[in-house]
């Protein structure tokens, strides 16, 4: 019995020495620099680690890299690069990493979302572009690539489409819910007080007027405007053209796009490899794909603290099909993905 509580206590002390040198491991990992000017600690961003896609020549340390941009393109949410989540701004510092690394002759940017906000998609937009000034960047269009996604490809130097793949989709959006029937059905109203007679032009306990939508559709025009414009130079497809008969917010396979002039090239992902080991010059090139770092407090998790599920009742029309836009907010989307 004395053996047993023996044992169990230091196998408990172990633990405790376990649990603690993860803890030092983890917030010295997490903690890499120090602010001169304040009490505490810093934390940097890491790099992001290589995960070899292709082999190239044993003798050629040149690199091609691919970056995944998958998802819905919104600031401040995740979406994936290789199997680890990452924000717009990880995908910025994947490109930046790209840029600077010498060894690293071009870089094949996968693009396989909807689109999403318009900021959001604008400034990937600029970082793809800035970075296709340094290093070629062939963009490779999986399933899909449309509204935003593809307004993200025009800043690349080449772009490669699947002949499946659907893309365009070039127009913007706003959506906002208008319950005031509702309330009038139900007695209920709404007192509101604003300081400019289009202050709560979308809200949605009462009608819109007429220089409410005249006002909200300017908006929507500035950003539609803007993008054609992106297109336009990027493609060398006239405005005229492009608002008379390609951009009206349709999607368009990978062959039709082609014809359209709206990208280069049909192919797979190999063939987006090939044509950035070319336009690099760089033909021994092996292929990377960026991945970020999992961390210690990823890898001991099952050590961490358990929480409890939180307690949420979600109703789902749409079977997870449609996209949940937030009310108010301008969009690049197809209209598939439009409730």
């Amino acid at each position: 019995m004395k053996k047993g509580v023996g044992c169990l206590v230091a196998f408990l002390v172990v633990a405790l020495l376990f649990s603690m040198g993860v803890n030092f491991l983890q917030f010295a990992s997490n903690n890499l620099g120090m602010d001169a000017s304040s009490v505490g600690f810093v934390k940097q961003h890491e790099k992001f680690t290589e995960i070899l896609e292709q082999e190239g020549s044993s003798k050629s340390r040149d690199k091609i890299v691919r970056i995944d941009l998958e998802g819905l393109i919104a600031s401040g949410s995740d979406g994936l690069l290789g199997s680890v989540t990452m924000d717009v701004e990880g995908v910025k510092r994947a490109l930046a990493q790209a840029a600077a690394d010498s060894n690293v002759k071009a870089i094949v940017l996968r693009v396989n979302s909807p689109g999403g906000e318009v900021t959001a998609s604008d400034m990937l937009y600029e970082a793809v572009k800035e970075t296709a000034k340094k290093k070629k960047v062939v963009v490779y269009m999986d399933s899909l690539a449309a509204s935003g996604g593809y307004y993200v490809s025009c800043g690349a130097t080449k772009i490669v489409a699947n002949e499946t793949t659907l893309t365009g989709s070039i127009g913007v959006i706003i959506q906002a819910f208008n319950y005031a029937g509702a309330f009038d059905k139900l007695g209920l109203a709404t007192n509101t007080f604003a300081s400019g007679k289009f202050k709560d032009s979308l809200s949605g306990s009462r009608p819109m007027r007429d220089d409410e939508k005249a006002y909200v559709q300017e908006l929507v025009t500035q950003m539609y405007d803007k993008f054609v414009g992106i297109v336009s130079e990027a493609r060398g497809i006239s405005t005229d053209e492009l608002k008379t008969h390609i951009a009206d917010g349709r999607v368009y396979t990978g062959g039709e796009a082609k014809k359209l002039k709206l990208v280069d090239q049909l192919g797979y992902v190999e063939d987006a490899y090939a044509l950035a080991r070319s336009l690099a010059g760089a033909p021994d090139a092996m292929v990377v794909k960026y991945q970020r770092r999992s961390g210690i407090g990823e890898l001991f998790g099952a050590f961490g603290e358990t929480k409890a599920p939180k307690q949420t009742v979600r109703v789902d029309l749409s079977g997870g099909l449609l996209t949940r836009l937030q009310p108010g907010q301008l969009y690049m989307l197809p209209p598939t993905m439009v409730p």
